[in-house]
């Protein structure tokens, strides 16, 4: 083997999301030494990697699509008589080529925040503000209401419709305890009630038990009250006329996909209790 020699590169990148050179790792008896610039937006910024790079000579990878600092870049690595390569232009040559589009130059045009980025925030805002039964008094503002008893899913359907832009609330079904009044009132949301088998909701609730490290025997493991909640929320959906969504076999995707299907006026494989 021969003797191993240190070679620099240097990765100049306009955006955060940045990616750690393993080029050089394919090179027998090269020690890469890595220089990673990330944000690199302005003539400064520029300026002082430009700077790392004399004092570091090496190859320069980039991704810049800015002209004016693309041009500065090149113009620099030219001066100092090191090579520039644009590793991502091959690709979004060829990709020009076959879509029969031209390239935008603007820096993060995939990040862009228009409404529907703004849509999906408030809409997860909601759903963190009003889990579990909280934020009560404004249930009319929401798109959908899940109920159902406990550990069938309703936080995280909520929060998987928030990034599809549904602003979704839930109640939770409580035995003793009354699910609030301004629940029956409401006129232009969507109340879905969410049913599962004993079974199944009874191995859910151990496994979290188990990850809380709580060994105790209690009604919210007990078959027979697991049963009669399930039933008396089974009855509360069917006096109120709510369709019900079967989660026993559903994942949340799925669980959520059958809500979307509600708030578009179709039934699909949802029942419809009543």
């Amino acid at each position: 083997m021969g003797t191993a020699f240190a070679a620099s590169a240097h990765a100049i990148y306009p955006h955060s999301r940045v990616r750690s050179l393993r080029l050089l790792a394919r090179f027998d008896n090269v020690l890469p030494i890595e220089h990673i610039y990330a944000l690199v937006r302005s003539q400064r910024q520029l300026d002082r990697a430009l700077g790392d790079i004399e004092e570091a000579p090496g190859v320069v990878i980039h991704t810049i699509v800015d002209d004016g600092l693309r041009q500065a870049l090149e113009e620099g690595c030219r001066r100092l008589d090191m090579p520039c390569i644009p590793a991502l232009d091959p690709l979004v040559s060829a990709m020009s080529r076959y879509l029969g589009y031209s390239t935008t130059t603007r820096v993060g045009a995939h990040l862009r925040l228009d409404n529907d980025y703004f849509n999906r925030m408030d809409a997860l805002n909601y759903a963190i503000g009003h889990d579990d039964g909280q934020g009560g008094q404004d249930l009319e503002q929401a798109d959908v209401i899940l109920v159902g008893v406990s550990r069938t899913s309703k936080t995280p359907t909520c929060i998987y419709l928030a990034h599809r832009g549904v602003r979704a609330g839930n109640v939770p079904l409580v035995p003793g305890r009354p699910p609030p009044e301004k629940l029956f009132g409401l006129k232009n949301t969507l109340v879905v009630g969410l049913s599962i088998s004993p079974d199944r909701l009874i191995q859910i609730r151990r496994n979290r038990l188990l990850s809380l490290k709580e060994n105790r025997e209690s009604t919210y493991i007990d078959v027979d009250a697991v049963r009669d909640e399930i039933v008396q929320a089974r009855r509360l959906y069917e006096r109120q006329g709510w369709p019900v969504i079967d989660v026993t076999r559903r994942s949340v995707e799925e669980t959520a996909a059958a809500v979307l299907n509600l708030l578009h006026g179709g039934h699909g494989q949802v029942e419809v209790l009543g």
